[in-house]
């Protein structure tokens, strides 16, 4: 692991950060916490001046890579102009500009873009436009929403009404009433019989519900949680066709999958559908300021165009003009350096480095696309026996650590099975896979030759 010089920290960051889904109890026992300090390209630096390749975009964010001066340079022009003015019954220019080059972007007549400040408001927001959707056209018994088993949406309490994790629900219940799930794609773990009829359960739920009272299907293009669930070859038109049927609004959550991370500007491209919402964040300015956005099709916001009908929804720094600003340089950044060809191109390296561990004993499946991959760590990849919950607990606790240690921040997660997931910047390559491969092998090899315990 390479290193820099060190960056004092001043304070514990401990006595007073509460950070996020974090074990705080554990930081006061002395635990160290680890602080980020710089940023350039794929690597990220920590307060000791060790050196790390960021291999997960700082949570799926950091498209472009750490330390653009450009992205810095447009904030801070945009600030001294114009700093903030709520796009509340006003615009601005910065605003206007983003939400017209999104539309460009976005497939078919996905043309209104509501900016919001982030992935959770972006799927909150998209929720309650589905329900006044239908209200405003006389069906208002369609509250309801279906998601997929494992799948995350956000924390906020709405969007924790789809998020399929009981982890994130249990502490929080009782939600909001209209969450239902249905199976994942997770193909691995399916009879191969099953997968030809995955999007009929969405069918069979719609049905069960009672089509009067479901708003909304939504879905990622590739599944988050549980490790980069694919969909078959089919999957998403038999849905677009499901929907259409039951008048459901299809919304495309791609808090994750836009902007590049599967090589296109949006992953239902990717898949070839056209949803009617699409839900984005994270990759809109690659983190270097917090934004999200709703985009709605035509026919969405048509009854909201007639008989005086208002979207009865806002937020604050929804459109924030320096975020709006960061945006617009983030995409012309992307479409300069040509980074969704660069997905494209290295998509099939980045897969093939992965498909070469599978050589070690805990590795059972390699699935994913663009460059956002997953490895499911198994007992024995011959019959696909899962590790108990013992196992895995013992496995997680030396491979989130050790992966980091030795100089590879990715995520090591066990929400579902067991599993590895990358997702780097949509400017890695070759050299940064290898470098991947090197730390990757001689964790999960070491980890391989754990004595577990038993339940």
């Amino acid at each position: 692991m390479s290193t820099n010089p060190v960056q004092t920290v001043d304070s514990d960051p401990s006595r007073h950060l509460w950070m996020h889904f974090s074990n705080m109890g554990a930081y006061a026992q002395g635990v160290e916490v680890p602080v980020i300090v710089r940023g350039e390209g794929c690597y990220v630096w920590d307060q000791h001046g060790n050196r790390y390749l960021d291999g997960l975009s700082s949570l799926y964010c950091v498209n472009v890579g750490h330390g653009r001066t450009e992205l810095a340079e447009a904030a801070a022009k945009q600030a001294t102009e114009l700093a903030f003015f709520p796009t509340w019954s006003f615009a601005h220019p910065r605003a206007i500009e983003l939400a017209t080059k999104i539309a460009d972007l976005a497939p078919a007549d996905l043309n209104r873009v509501f900016f919001v400040g982030g992935g959770g408001e972006a799927v909150d927001s998209a929720f309650k436009l589905a329900r006044q959707y239908h209200k405003i056209r006389g069906k208002a018994g369609k509250y309801k929403v279906i998601s997929r088993n494992t799948a995350y949406h956000g924390t906020t309490l709405g969007a924790l009404a789809a998020t399929a994790l009981s982890t994130a629900r249990a502490p929080f219940e009782p939600l909001p009433i209209g969450g239902s799930h249905v199976t994942n794609t997770n193909v691995y773990r399916l009879d191969p019989q099953a997968v030809d009829t995955l999007a009929e359960a969405i069918q069979e739920r719609i049905e069960f519900e009672g089509p009067d009272t479901v708003a909304a299907v939504i879905l990622e293009p590739v599944q988050n949680s549980g490790g980069c669930f694919v969909p078959p070859e089919g999957y998403f038109q038999r849905v677009r066709q499901i929907c259409d049927q039951y008048d459901v609004l299809l919304i495309s959550d791609e808090v994750i999958c836009a902007f590049g991370r599967l090589g296109e500007w949006f992953g239902a491209q990717r898949f070839d559908y056209v949803p009617d919402i699409i839900t984005t964040a994270k990759g809109l300015t690659s983190a270097y300021a917090p934004m999200g956005a709703v985009i709605a099709s035509d026919r969405v916001i048509e009854p909201f165009l007639t008989d005086n009908n208002v979207f009865a929804h806002g937020v604050t720094f929804g459109g924030h003009p320096v975020a709006s600003a960061v945006a617009l340089a983030n995409i012309e950044l992307m479409e300069s350096e040509k980074m969704l060809e660069n997905v494209r191109a290295n998509e099939p390296v980045l897969r093939g480095m992965l498909e070469s561990l599978r050589d070690i004993a805990l590795v059972g499946d390699v699935r994913g696309a663009g460059y956002f991959w997953a490895i499911e760590l198994v007992k024995d990849p011959a019959t696909r026996q899962r590790f108990s919950p013992a196992e895995g607990k013992a496995l997680l606790a030396f491979l989130a650590p050790e992966l980091y240690r030795r100089g590879l921040i990715c995520r090591a997660d066990m929400r579902g099975d067991l599993v590895v997931q990358l997702a780097p910047p949509l400017i890695a390559g070759p050299p940064h896979f290898a470098e991947i491969e090197t730390i990757l092998r001689s964790t999960l090899v070491d980890a391989a030759a754990l004595s577990l315990p038993t339940d």
